[in-house]
C-alpha cells in the first residue's frame, strides 16, 4: 500500500468493529485489510481482480477487495473471514461444511470461496447447484476441482455438518478431516506472504524483457542518490556460488544472469556492474533492495541496463537446427539429456504386425497456476556463535532448497534454516527455489531481513511450466487385438535452463508404451535447450504428454481391429506377473483391469445415450434445437511409477511421547493441498493405537525434522506412509515397554499419563516424572524407508519404481460443430490405489487432477509475453467442471502403508485423452495436439467437413 500520497481517515465497519484507517482514499482495500489490520485471511493471487482469492463482502455482497478503492469502502461494512466464526470460536455452518466435505485443500483460495458462498447463503439459504456454479465463478481454484467446494455449500441447506472423528486405530480409510483445515477456514494459515521480521527490506527483481541477449548494466550512483530508500542493488557478483540446479552434475541456472567486470572495484552498490547474458525471458539480472515504497517508484526502465537483443531459439526444431552458439557450451548441440529404453525388437515386431497405428503429437507450455505467487523471507542470525540464515517460504523440498541455499552461499547445510510456509498449491511448480535464493543471498550481504513476494505477471514469466513436446509414435498390434510393439520418438523443450528436464527424458520412455504388456518397445526422447520459458516438474513429469500419444493410437488400433475401446484396453492391461518396458515383473498391486471393469457400465450406457442424441441431432434440420451439437464417449488409460526413477528415494519420519502426555508427529514431508499432514498422521495413529486427537505435528522444518524428501512424483503417501508406519511402531513398541503390558494392549494418553491395558488389567506411568531428552520427550520412534528399486541399463532396462498406480477414465463431451467448442458433461475416474488412508482427500485429489488435465486438453497454452497473467491464460473455473464419479480400486501394495500408493499425479493423467477420444467419437476429428482450443478444433472441423 502506497504511504507516498497524502492520507486522510476512512472510517468504516470490519468484521463487526469499528475501525479509522489512515491511508489515500486509493488505496486497495486488500492491502488496507493485510498490511494496516492485519486480517491475512485475505489472500492476494493475482491484485488484478482475476482470481477471487481477495474476495470479502462488502455491505454483505461479495468483491473482490484488491480492486476496491478504500475510499469507497467508507461508512460501509466489510466482512473478511476472520469474521466469520463465532465469537467463541466455533466454525459456521459453511466453514464446518467444507471442514468436513474437504473443500479446502491448500487452502490459499479458500477465504475467497467462503466469502463468495457466505454471499449467496445469506441472500439464499437453499441454493440450488447452478446457483452455487454462479456465485462461486468469480474465484479460481487449481488444487479441487471445486466438486468438493460445491458439495459443501450445498451441504448446508441440507443440514450434512457434522463430523465424527475415527476412533483409535481406525483412522486410516475414514474420512478424517485435514488437521490444519480449520486454520485454513478461518484465515489463521500463514503462507509466504503473511509473515515476516519487524523491520524487513523489500526486494524486487528486475529481469529481462527479452528471451536471449546480451546486456551492460550501467552506473547505480544516480539511481541511489534520487531514491535514498533504495538500500542495495543485488547482482550476481554478489553471490558467492551463482549456479544451482536439481541434479548434482547440472547446475545450469545462475540466482542473477551472470556478468563479468574488469575491475573489482565496480562491484560495489554505488558502482556499475559489467556485461552479461540472458537466456529467456523474466530471467532475474539484478534485484533492488530497500523500503516498499521506493520499490513501488523505481520503474524497471530507470535501472542503468543496456540491452543487446539476439534471435532467440524458441522451439525443440529450432534449436536442435542452430547450434552456431549453443545456449550452454557443455551441450553444443543444445540436448540437455537422452532416454533411452529399449525391449525386444521394435522395428521387427511393427513391420509383422497385422495392424498398424501411427502419428504425430505436439503439446504446448501450460502453467501451473498456483495460486499463490512465490513469496517469502530471509533473515541472517547467530546461533551459538555460528552464523546462518533463515529462509520462510513456499517450497515443496525444504531440504533441497537447504542445501542449494548453503551451496550458494558456500556454507554448511547445517548454516541454512528452512521453514516451509503454509503452500498455496504446488503441482511441481515449487520444486524448484525461485524467490529464495535472491533473498537469501541480498540478507546475506545486507545483514537484515530481506522478504519478497512475486507479482503474478512476475511468478508467471519466471517460474516453471509443463515441457511442449513433440512425438512420432508407433503401436502394433495381431489380428486379435493383442499388443506387439510400440515406437516412440519424443523431444521436449526444456527451456533455457535443465530444472527436472533429465527426470522427464528419462520418466517418459519408462511409460511412453502406456499400461499395457507390450512384447516390444523400443521409446527414445531428448530434453533440448531452448530460449523459452524454464520447463520443469508439472503432476505427471512428461507422462501426460507420452499418453495422449499412446491413447489416441490405442484407439486406432481398436477401430482397425473392430473390437470395443474399452475392451481393447481391457485385453492388453499389464496384469500381476507381466513384464514392463524396463523388463520388471510386476508382482503385486496392477489394478488396471479391475479400473476398466468399474468403468464398464457406465461406458455401455453413455455410448448408447450419445448414439440416440447423435441420431436425432443429426436428422434435425438447419436451425434445429440440436442440430450443432454432437456427443461423444471417450476412454483412456494410465500407469505412473510412485517415486524418484531408479534411485535412492527415502524418507525418515519420527515421533516423540512428551513429558506433557501429548505425541508429538516430526513431519518432514511438505503438505502443498494433497493432506499429507492428514493422511501420515492417521498412519501413525493406527501404528501406535492412539486417537488422531492426541498427536501434534510440526511440518517440514530443517531444523526440526528428518528429510523426507520432496512432495512429487506420488511419493509420499506410499514412502513417507511407509516410514511414519515404522515409526509408529517402533513408538509403541517402546511404550508397550515402558508400561511392561502385552504387545496388543489397549494405549491411551490420559490426564498426562500413559495407560496400557490388557489381559492383566490397567497399568499407568505418570509421564511429568519421567526423564526426557532435549525435546522434552520420554520415548521417541523413529522409521525410515527407502523403495526397493534397480537402476536402469544402458537400454533401460532395470527395476524403476517399487510401485506404480493404475487408473481408467471415460469422459462425456457435446461438442458444437459450428463453434468448435466442447463442453464436458461428464467424466469417470477409476483409480487403483492400493489402499485409500483417507476417502475424502483421495477424491479431492481425482477432483483436482480430472480439473487440471480438462485444462491441458481445452484450454491452458501459455505463451510468453501474451498470458503472463490470470486473465489472458484460461484455467478451468468452477463452471466447466462436470460431475465426476469416483471409483476407488484397492489392489493393496505390500510395500505400502496398510496397502496404499500415490493418486496425486495419476488422477490427472488420463484425462485428457479420454476427453480427446469423446471429442473424436462425437464428431470424428483425431486430435493430435493439445489444447484443442476452439479456433483449432473448428479448422479441424472444417478440413474435415463434420
Amino acid at each position: 500500500m502506497s504511504k507516498s500520497l497524502p492520507v486522510v481517515p476512512t472510517s468504516l465497519q470490519v468484521n463487526g468493529r469499528s475501525v479509522e484507517v489512515l491511508a489515500h482514499p486509493s488505496s486497495r482495500l486488500s492491502d488496507v485489510l493485510r498490511d494496516e489490520l492485519i486480517l491475512t485471511g485475505t489472500k492476494i493471487g493475482c491484485h488484478a481482480g482475476d482470481c477471487g482469492a481477495c474476495t470479502v463482502l462488502l455491505d454483505d455482497r461479495q468483491v473482490c477487495s484488491c480492486i476496491v478503492g478504500l475510499g469507497q469502502c467508507a461508512g460501509r461494512s466489510v466482512t473478511t473471514v476472520e469474521g466469520l466464526a463465532a465469537k467463541d470460536g466455533r466454525l459456521s455452518d459453511l466453514q464446518q461444511a467444507f471442514h468436513k466435505h474437504g473443500a479446502a485443500q491448500c487452502g490459499i483460495c479458500t477465504p475467497g470461496m467462503l466469502m463468495a458462498a457466505t454471499d449467496l447463503l445469506r441472500r439464499n439459504s437453499k441454493p440450488d447447484e447452478q446457483q452455487v456454479l454462479d456465485a462461486l465463478g468469480g474465484v479460481l481454484c487449481r488444487c479441487t476441482g471445486y466438486r468438493k467446494i460445491v458439495e459443501a455449500v450445498l451441504a448446508v441447506a441440507q443440514g450434512d455438518l457434522a463430523i465424527l472423528a475415527p476412533p483409535a486405530g481406525k483412522a486410516v480409510g475414514s474420512r478424517a478431516p485435514k488437521i490444519d483445515g480449520i486454520a485454513k477456514l478461518t484465515g489463521a494459515e500463514l503462507y509466504g506472504a503473511d509473515r515476516a521480521p519487524a523491520g524487513s527490506l523489500w526486494l524486487r527483481a528486475v529481469r529481462s524483457p527479452h528471451a536471449r541477449a546480451q546486456f551492460s548494466l550501467g552506473d547505480f550512483k544516480p539511481l541511489f542518490a534520487k531514491h535514498p530508500g533504495l538500500v542495495d542493488i543485488v547482482t550476481s557478483l554478489d553471490v558467492p556460488e551463482n549456479s544451482f540446479g536439481i541434479f548434482p552434475d547440472v547446475k545450469d541456472q545462475p540466482v542473477f544472469a551472470a556478468i563479468t567486470t574488469k575491475t573489482k572495484a565496480n562491484t560495489n552498490a554505488a558502482g556499475g556492474a559489467g556485461e552479461g547474458r540472458v537466456r529467456f525471458r523474466g530471467e532475474a539480472v539484478c534485484a533492488l533492495v530497500g523500503d516498499y515504497e521506493t520499490l513501488l517508484r523505481i520503474r524497471d526502465e530507470a535501472v542503468p541496463i543496456t540491452w543487446l537483443p539476439q534471435t532467440a531459439l524458441l522451439d525443440s526444431a529450432e534449436a536442435l537446427a542452430d547450434t552456431r552458439e549453443p545456449l550452454h557450451a557443455n551441450n553444443p548441440d543444445n540436448i540437455l539429456i537422452r532416454g533411452r529404453v529399449v525391449k525386444g525388437d521394435a522395428g521387427k515386431a511393427i513391420a509383422a504386425a497385422a495392424f498398424v497405428a501411427q502419428g504425430a503429437f505436439s503439446t504446448s507450455h501450460v502453467e501451473h497456476g498456483y495460486i499463490e505467487p512465490e513469496a517469502g523471507y530471509a533473515e541472517r542470525f547467530t546461533e551459538n556463535g555460528v552464523e546462518r540464515i533463515r529462509v520462510f517460504a513456499s517450497t515443496q523440498t525444504p531440504y533441497m532448497d537447504r542445501d542449494e541455499i548453503a551451496r550458494i552461499l558456500k556454507l554448511q547445510p547445517g548454516q541454512v534454516h528452512i521453514i516451509p510456509s503454509a503452500i498455496g498449491g504446488g503441482f511441481g511448480g515449487k520444486l524448484d527455489i525461485a524467490i529464495q535464493p535472491m533473498l537469501a543471498v541480498a540478507a546475506w550481504k545486507i545483514g537484515r531481513p530481506v522478504r519478497g513476494v512475486f507479482t503474478r505477471p512476475e511468478s508467471m514469466v519466471s517460474t516453471t511450466k509443463r515441457h511442449p513436446a513433440t512425438m512420432q509414435v508407433r503401436f502394433a498390434c495381431d489380428a486379435k487385438g493383442y499388443l506387439l510393439a510400440a515406437d516412440f520418438q519424443g523431444d521436449f523443450n526444456t527451456g533455457a535452463y535443465a530444472s527436472w528436464g533429465n527426470t522427464v527424458a528419462n520418466r517418459v520412455p519408462i511409460h511412453a508404451s502406456g499400461p499395457y504388456f507390450v512384447p516390444n518397445v523400443e521409446a527414445n526422447t531428448r530434453a533440448v535447450y531452448t530460449n523459452n520459458a524454464i520447463a520443469g516438474a508439472f503432476r505427471g513429469f512428461g507422462v501426460p504428454q507420452s499418453t495422449l500419444a499412446h491413447e489416441t493410437l490405442l484407439d486406432d488400433l481398436a477401430a482397425k481391429t473392430g473390437i470395443d475401446r474399452l475392451e481393447f484396453r481391457l485385453i492388453n492391461a499389464i496384469r500381476a506377473g507381466q513384464a514392463t518396458a524396463t523388463g520388471q515383473v510386476l508382482k503385486a498391486s496392477a489394478g488396471l483391469g479391475q479400473c476398466l471393469e468399474a468403468l464398464k457400465p457406465g461406458w455401455l450406457k453413455a455410448q448408447a445415450e450419445c448414439k440416440a442424441f447423435n441420431a436425432i441431432a443429426s436428422s434435425e434440420g438447419k436451425g434445429g434445437k440440436t442440430a450443432h451439437l454432437r456427443r461423444g464417449v471417450g476412454v483412456a488409460c494410465m500407469w505412473y511409477g510412485c517415486g524418484n526413477t531408479g534411485i535412492a528415494n527415502p524418507s525418515t519420519m519420527r515421533a516423540g511421547l512428551t513429558r506433557a502426555g501429548r505425541i508429538m508427529f516430526y513431519n518432514g514431508a511438505v503438505d502443498i493441498g494433497q493432506g499429507s499432514n492428514t493422511t501420515l498422521l492417521q498412519v501413525l495413529a493406527d501404528a501406535i493405537g492412539l486417537p488422531m486427537s492426541d498427536i501434534d505435528f510440526i511440518m517440514g522444518d530443517t531444523d526440526l525434522t528428518a528429510d523426507a524428501g520432496k512432495t512429487s512424483a506420488s511419493r509420499q503417501a506410499f514412502v513417507s506412509g511407509t516410514a511414519s508406519r515404522l515409526a509408529g511402531e517402533q513408538l509403541r513398541a517402546r511404550m508397550i515397554a515402558l508400561t511392561e503390558a502385552e504387545p496388543d494392549a489397549a494405549l491411551r494418553l490420559e490426564d498426562g499419563d500413559l495407560v496400557a491395558t490388557d489381559s492383566a488389567g490397567e497399568k499407568r506411568i505418570t509421564l511429568a516424572a519421567m526423564p526426557c531428552d532435549e525435546r522434552g520427550e520420554v520415548l521417541f520412534g523413529e522409521g525410515t524407508f527407502n523403495p526397493p528399486t534397480l537402476p536402469l541399463d544402458k537400454d533401460g532396462q532395470g527395476v524403476p519404481y517399487a510401485t506404480y498406480a493404475f487408473a481408467a477414465q471415460m469422459a462425456e463431451v457435446e461438442v458444437d460443430i459450428e463453434l468448435g467448442t466442447v463442453k464436458v458433461l461428464r467424466i469417470g475416474a477409476a483409480h487403483d490405489v492400493g489402499r485409500a488412508l483417507n476417502l475424502t482427500q483421495v477424491e479431492g485429489q481425482v477432483h483436482g487432477g480430472v480439473a487440471q488435465g480438462l485444462g491441458l486438453a481445452l484450454m491452458e497454452d501459455y505463451q510468453a509475453g501474451k498470458t503472463d497473467n490470470l486473465h489472458d491464460y484460461l484455467m478451468p473455473t468452477v463452471g466447466d467442471i462436470p460431475p465426476i464419479d469416483v471409483f476407488l480400486i484397492e489392489d493393496p501394495e505390500p510395500l505400502g502403508p496398510y496397502g496404499a500408493k500415490g493418486v496425486g499425479e495419476p488422477a490427472l493423467i488420463a484425462t485428457a485423452p479420454a476427453i480427446f477420444g469423446a471429442i473424436r467419437d462425437a464428431t470424428g476429428v483425431v486430435i493430435r495436439h493439445a489444447p484443442a482450443t476452439p479456433d483449432r478444433l473448428r479448422k479441424l472441423l472444417l478440413d474435415q467437413k463434420v
